[in-house]
């Protein structure tokens, strides 16, 4: 995951309408089911749908109440917590 991906994608969403991004991850992870897809297209095809994910958490996050700046640290320290486990 990568924090300027996520933290474009959140103002996108702020732009226009979370729907989009949630459409995107459906059409992503079709592709996905493409057997001649090779190991290096899926990673790629899994870190663009890891972060739409997050920024879907963060856009959550946000509409909690949490300043946008706050909820992107919260979530990508969630995030390398966990890798630390």
């Amino acid at each position: 995951m990568k924090l300027p991906i996520i933290k474009h994608l959140s103002s996108f969403i702020e732009e226009n309408d979370e729907d989009f991004v949630a459409e995107t991850i459906e059409t992503l992870e079709a592709l996905t089911e493409v057997p001649s897809l090779k190991d290096e297209e899926l990673d790629v095809i899994g870190e663009l749908i890891s972060n739409m994910y997050g920024a879907l958490e963060v856009k959550k996050m946000a509409d909690s109440g949490i300043p946008q700046k706050e909820a992107l640290n919260t979530f990508m320290q969630r995030v390398l917590g966990s890798i630390d486990k």
